[in-house]
């Protein structure tokens, strides 16, 4: 069985502002291997400051950390105890579309249980990945319920020696919308109020201590919302996005953050004193939603001063596509009914029986992803990370541009490059606003070896 790592149960802050932050259980592998059980089941369990009925992970709202390495296998049995069918992705690792592991057209029915292995490369980008459900039509209902949690591996490697064992903390954002006494799951209105938590927890404290540098994973695992995230008189130095380390750290005072995408941060305590981490006012458009200000936790900054560490400017290698040949072109166009209850990719709505997009093991492709709509979308790519290479035609900083989520700006357009690099089979991409995707936008690609005739399925 894989270490659990336990963390402290939440407790009052002395300064009796909130509970003090408590990071996710961890279960580690060991001699390369991580062996897992997930339970899905509906549980009244502790969301926020309530007691309500969520559809839960191991009993647990905010479920365990799964913390991994490069060329690490994952060996997990998911069971499902709900009474709709579900299954699993492990949102932006490298690993295999194909059955028995990131396969998303699977379904898990009540009473049934799925063996999953993931074999992870050698050369796997070390940072903060996620994993939640993928069922088709009900994506946005389980993990609104609660159906997500982190997972994470070697990122510390890239620290100079000073750093390696600094504080590390888990800033998981989950919302929840609240229908009587449960946790609201269907119909979902993205703009209607919602209950924002840090690990499930209703405003925690996060002690750090003057100059002290910290390092915080801030992964949005909800379903639909966008974060501005903002701490006043602090500045996040990105060393990872999407859980691939950065090639030159870039130091931000605001990080937009749509659903599913993360960003690994170190800070740094100030002047002793408190703030409040907080999320900006945020409008999508017209055609979407106004997120308002909202504060997520409390800072307190105190104790014995540390020495402020120098913040280093080169981190880590990273591939870049800049002067790749490019093997093919696309265009991708997200475009939605009038009533903004359809949603489509080249005016087609998903079908998992439609192969939409092929492409090849080895080779780059360039693709333009058009936003017609007015709102924002996100961007997810499946099985490979892509590069960001403009933005409505503002050439991106390569430095820090490799991403697995991104959003579009409504009426505008980005740039990406894609290496496909291990892995063939039938695979997806869409708008990681999952009422989004549930409701047409997403659609398939077939990465296929090379000189392999596509595939013929039906519809396609």
């Amino acid at each position: 069985m894989p270490r659990t790592v336990s963390r402290r149960r939440a407790t009052p802050s002395p300064e009796g502002v909130g509970p003090l932050l408590q990071d996710p259980p961890e279960l580690v592998s060991r001699s390369g291997v991580l062996r897992a059980t997930i339970v899905v089941e509906r549980r009244k369990v502790q969301v926020g400051d309530r007691q309500l009925y969520a559809t839960t992970y191991n009993g647990a709202y905010m479920p365990p950390t799964l913390r991994v390495r490069p060329g690490d296998r994952i060996d997990l049995t998911m069971t499902n105890k709900t009474d709709k069918y579900t299954n699993l992705h492990t949102h932006g690792l490298v690993v295999s579309p194909r059955a028995p592991a990131d396969d998303i057209f699977i379904s898990i029915k009540y009473g049934h249980s799925y063996h999953y292995a993931y074999q992870l490369p050698r050369d796997h980008p070390t940072g903060t990945y996620w994993y939640h459900s993928h069922a088709d039509m009900l994506s946005a209902a389980q993990v609104a319920g609660g159906e997500s949690g982190i997972v994470v591996d070697g990122l510390n490697r890239h620290l100079p020696p000073s750093l390696r064992h600094i504080t590390e903390h888990t800033i998981a954002l989950k919302d929840f919308q609240v229908e009587g006494d449960a946790i609201k799951t269907h119909p979902l209105s993205i703009g209607a109020p919602t209950n924002r938590t840090v690990n499930g927890q209703h405003n925690p404290v996060i002690r750090i201590r003057p100059g002290e540098t910290q390092l915080w994973r801030l992964a949005n695992i909800g379903a639909n919302i966008y974060y501005k995230l903002h701490l006043p008189g602090t500045r996040f130095h990105v060393i990872a996005q999407d859980g691939v380390p950065v090639r030159r750290i870039h130091t931000e005072d605001t990080l937009l953050i749509p659903a599913a995408a993360r960003f690994d941060v170190l800070v740094q305590g100030g002047a002793p004193g408190t703030a409040r981490l907080e999320t900006l006012p945020y409008n999508t458009g017209p055609a979407g939603n106004q997120f308002p200000r909202a504060d997520l936790a409390t800072v307190i900054t105190g104790g014995t001063p540390m020495r402020r560490a120098t913040i280093p400017s080169r981190f880590a290698p990273q591939e870049d596509l800049s002067r790749a040949t490019i093997s093919a072109r696309k265009t991708m166009v997200y475009t939605e009914n009038a009533a903004g209850t359809v949603f489509y990719i080249n005016g087609r709505t998903f079908d998992a029986n439609r192969t939409d997009f092929t492409s090849t093991l080895g080779t780059v492709e360039a693709w333009t992803i058009r936003n017609d709509s007015d709102e924002d979308h996100s961007f997810h790519l499946h099985t490979d990370h892509f590069q960001l290479m403009s933005t409505n035609g503002k050439a991106e900083d390569l430095s820090h541009s490799v991403y697995d989520t991104v959003n579009i700006p409504r009426r505008g357009s980005i740039v990406i490059r894609v290496h496909f690099t291990h892995f063939t089979g039938r695979t997806v991409l869409h708008c990681h606003i999952l009422n989004h995707e549930d409701m047409g936008m997403m659609a398939v690609l077939d990465i296929l070896p090379p000189r392999t005739r596509p595939r013929q399925m039906s519809g396609s």
